[in-house]
C-alpha cells in the first residue's frame, strides 16, 4: 500500500477534520503516524490561519514538506485548512511546489486528490489520531460572534450546530472503538443548539452523551462567556461523567479592552460568572486564555488584567500577543500601536504571575488520592491525567510502575484504563504520584 502521513496544525477542531478525511482513504493507504520520519507517498497538511504565530508555523510546515519532497522523502504534498482557505489566491504562486491546495471545508476535493471517491456511508466515520481511549467531539462548525481580532467567522462561516442525534450516534461509534473520554469542542460550545432548537442546548447534549455506554468522562472546551448557560454548571455539579473542568477563553477583564474586542461582556459580568462557577461547582478547575497588547490596552488596563488573574486564580491560563489580522474589524478600525517589545513584556509578566498560581494549585493537591486515566507508559512511568487535566494542553500526572503494588500486570494493558493514585509531588506543570492497589 502507498503511505500517507498527515500533519495537523492549530486547534483540535482541525484534528477532527483530518480524522474524517483519513476515514475515507484508510483502505488505500498505510497511515503513517505524525512525526514518524520515514519516506511517504503523500504528505497531507491541515493548516491554521488564526493569528500571526499560527500562520508562520503553518507556512514553515509547508516549506519543510516541500523540502522533503525535493529530497525524495515525499511524493506529493497536499495542503488544506484555514491558511489555504484564507490565502487561496496567493499561496499557489508563492509555493508552487505544493501539488494541490484546498480550503478548510473542501473535504471531498481532498479525498479525490488522494485518489479515493467520497463514500456517503463513511462521512460520519473517524480514523482516530488520538490515543484510542479519548476523542474530540466537534458539536458545531463556524461562528456567529464578531470579536474584533478574530478571522475565524470569515474562514469557517456562520455557526452551524450538528443535530443532537448525530452527535449521540457518533459518541456511540467512538465508544465502540474504545473511547472512554469525550472532549467537547466547537468555536463556541455554549452557543450550541440556538440555530437548530432556538435554545442553548449544551446541557441537554451533555446529559444524552453521558448515557452512552462506555463513555466515562466528558469535558468541555471553548466556552464563550456571554450569555453563558448556567444549566451546564448543573450538569457539571451533578452528573458524575461531566468533568469539573471548564475551558472558557475570557481574553481580558478591562471594560475598555473588552468593548474594543467586541466580547459582549464587561468586567463585572466576567467576575460574577467566575464566582458562580466556583460556587455552583465546588472544586472546578478553570482554564482560560488572555490576549495582551490589544489596541487600546494601556498600562492601567494591563495592570487590571494582572490583578484579575491574581484574584481569580485560574488553575490554567494561557496567553498570546495581539496579532493584527487583515479583514477583521480590529485591523480596519484600530491602529496596532503597541510595540512588539511591550507586548512581549506584558505576556512575560502575566505568565510569570500564572506560573506561581499554577504551582500553588498543584502543590495543594499533594497528599490527595485521585482516579486517573492512563495515557501512555514510557520508560517505566505511566503518563496519566485526572478529570482536571485535558490532553495536549495541560500538565500530566506521572506514576512510576510499582510491581509491589501492581503485581504482574502488564503495564501496557493499563493504557486507556483508570487507576487510583496518591499525589506525592508537584511542580508548576506536572504532578508526581504513586499507584494505589490496582
Amino acid at each position: 500500500m502507498m503511505k500517507l502521513q498527515t500533519v495537523t496544525l492549530g486547534c483540535s477542531k482541525n484534528k477532527v477534520d483530518t480524522e474524517h478525511i483519513l476515514s475515507q482513504v484508510e483502505d488505500l493507504y498505510e497511515i503513517v503516524p505524525e512525526g514518524e520520519d520515514i519516506p511517504v507517498d503523500v504528505l497531507l497538511l491541515n493548516t491554521c490561519g488564526f493569528i500571526g504565530d499560527a500562520k508562520e508555523e503553518s507556512v514553515q510546515a509547508v516549506l519543510e514538506a516541500v523540502e522533503r519532497k525535493k529530497q525524495g522523502d515525499v511524493g506529493k504534498v497536499i495542503v488544506f485548512g484555514c491558511l489555504s482557505q484564507r490565502y487561496a489566491s496567493e499561496l499557489p504562486d508563492l509555493i508552487p511546489e505544493v501539488d494541490a491546495w484546498f480550503g478548510a471545508r473542501e473535504f471531498d476535493p481532498v479525498i479525490k486528490a488522494l485518489g479515493a471517491e467520497p463514500k456517503e456511508e463513511a462521512r460520519e466515520s473517524r480514523y482516530l489520531t488520538t490515543p484510542s481511549h479519548y476523542a474530540y467531539l466537534k458539536i458545531s462548525e463556524g461562528c456567529d460572534r464578531r470579536c474584533s481580532y478574530c478571522a475565524i467567522p470569515f474562514i469557517r462561516g456562520a455557526h452551524k450546530s450538528v443535530p443532537m442525534e448525530k452527535l449521540v450516534e457518533e459518541a456511540g461509534r467512538l465508544a465502540d472503538k474504545g473511547v472512554r473520554e469525550l472532549i467537547i469542542i466547537a468555536q463556541d460550545t455554549t452557543y450550541y443548539g440556538l440555530d437548530l432548537y432556538r435554545r442553548r442546548a449544551l446541557a441537554e447534549l451533555l446529559q444524552k452523551l453521558s448515557e452512552v455506554e462506555g463513555i466515562e468522562w466528558i469535558r468541555i472546551h471553548y466556552s464563550y462567556p456571554a450569555a453563558f448557560p448556567e444549566d451546564v454548571l448543573d450538569q457539571m455539579a451533578n452528573n458524575p461523567k461531566v468533568c469539573r473542568y471548564m475551558d472558557i477563553p475570557l481574553q481580558h477583564i478591562s471594560d475598555k479592552v473588552l468593548d474594543n474586542m467586541h466580547r459582549n461582556v464587561d468586567g463585572a459580568w466576567t467576575r460574577e460568572l467566575i464566582r458562580k462557577m466556583r460556587e455552583k461547582v465546588p472544586g472546578v478547575v478553570l482554564r482560560t486564555t488572555m490576549i495582551v497588547g490589544h489596541p487600546g490596552e494601556g498600562k492601567r488596563d494591563f495592570n487590571e488584567l494582572l490583578e484579575f488573574a491574581q484574584e481569580a486564580r485560574f488553575e490554567r491560563l494561557g496567553a498570546f500577543r495581539y496579532s493584527e489580522e487583515e479583514g477583521t474589524y480590529g485591523a480596519e478600525h484600530f491602529k496596532d500601536t503597541i510595540s512588539a517589545k511591550t507586548k512581549q513584556e506584558r505576556l512575560d509578566a502575566l505568565m510569570e504571575l500564572q506560573s506561581g498560581i499554577s504551582l500553588e494549585f498543584n502543590q495543594s493537591r499533594v497528599g490527595s488520592e485521585i482516579d486517573v486515566i492512563v495515557d501512555d507508559f514510557v520508560d517505566g512511568v505511566f503518563v496519566c491525567r485526572s478529570e482536571f487535566e485535558s490532553p495536549e494542553v495541560d500538565g500530566e500526572i506521572l506514576v512510576r510502575y510499582d510491581a509491589s503494588v501492581m503485581g504482574d500486570i502488564d503495564p501496557y494493558s493499563l493504557i486507556g484504563e483508570f487507576i487510583s493514585v496518591r499525589v506525592v509531588g508537584a511542580d508548576e506543570y506536572d504532578l508526581i504520584a504513586e499507584p494505589l492497589e490496582v
